[in-house]
C-alpha cells in the first residue's frame, strides 16, 4: 500500500496553495503526511505541474507524483489515477491535504477495516450519508477498472463520487463527534480560529 496526500487542487477560492499553508509551524501537506504516517506505509504527494517547483522546495522530488496530463481528466481523480499509473500494484490510501483536523484514530479505523475485508474495492467514510471520497482506501484492481473505463471512453464523469458508484464500497458512518474531522477549508475566512 502507498499513501497519497492529495495536494493538486487549484485552491482558487483560497487564493493560495492549500497544501503549503502553514499551521503550527507545519504546512498542511506535512500535517497530512504526519497523520497518515501512523499507518506505517510509504507516502507520496500528488501535485499538479504548476505546483511541482514549489513542492520540490519543501519535499524531496522523489516523493512527488505530478499529474499525468495525457489522462485528460480533471479534479482529484487526475491525481489518483496518475498515482495509480506510477504505482500500478499498490492499493492507495488517499488523504486530502485540506483536512487539517483529521484524527489519526479514524485513519487507523479505516485501515483496520480494509485489512479485515478483501471483498471491497474501496473503503471510505460517510458524513450524513454523503460519501467522503478524499479520505479513503482504493485497491489497485479498482483503480485499474477505472483506467479501463477511461480507455473505453466510458468515464462519463470525473467526480470521485461517480467513481465510487462503479466500485464495491465499504462505508463507515461518522459519529456526530467525528464529523468535525472532515471540515473542509476553502477560504481564508474559514481558517480563522483554526
Amino acid at each position: 500500500m502507498l499513501g497519497i496526500i492529495l495536494c493538486g487542487g487549484q485552491s482558487s477560492r483560497m487564493g493560495s496553495d492549500k497544501g503549503l499553508l502553514v499551521h503550527e509551524a507545519k504546512t498542511w501537506a506535512q500535517t497530512a503526511f504526519d497523520k497518515l504516517s501512523v499507518i506505517n506505509i510509504p507516502i507520496k504527494f500528488s501535485v499538479n505541474e504548476k505546483q511541482q517547483n514549489d513542492y520540490a522546495k519543501v519535499f524531496a522530488n522523489d516523493v512527488l507524483i505530478v499529474d499525468n496530463a495525457a489522462l485528460n481528466i480533471h479534479g482529484p481523480l487526475l491525481g489518483v489515477l496518475s498515482a495509480h499509473l506510477q504505482n500500478p500494484n499498490d492499493d492507495l490510501f488517499l488523504l486530502a491535504c485540506d483536512l487539517p483536523l483529521m484524527e489519526t484514530n479514524l485513519l487507523k479505523e479505516l485501515f483496520a477495516l480494509y485489512q479485515q475485508s478483501k471483498r471491497y474495492e474501496a473503503c471510505i467514510f460517510t458524513n450524513n450519508k454523503e460519501q467522503e471520497p478524499l479520505c479513503g482506501i482504493y485497491t489497485a484492481a479498482a483503480l485499474q477498472k477505472i483506467i479501463t473505463l477511461q480507455k473505453k471512453n466510458k468515464l462519463t464523469k470525473h467526480s470521485m463520487k461517480f467513481i465510487l458508484s462503479k466500485l464495491i464500497v465499504c462505508e463507515i458512518a461518522l459519529h456526530e463527534s467525528q464529523k468535525v474531522y472532515f471540515r473542509n477549508f476553502n477560504a481564508h475566512t474559514d481558517i480563522n480560529g483554526l
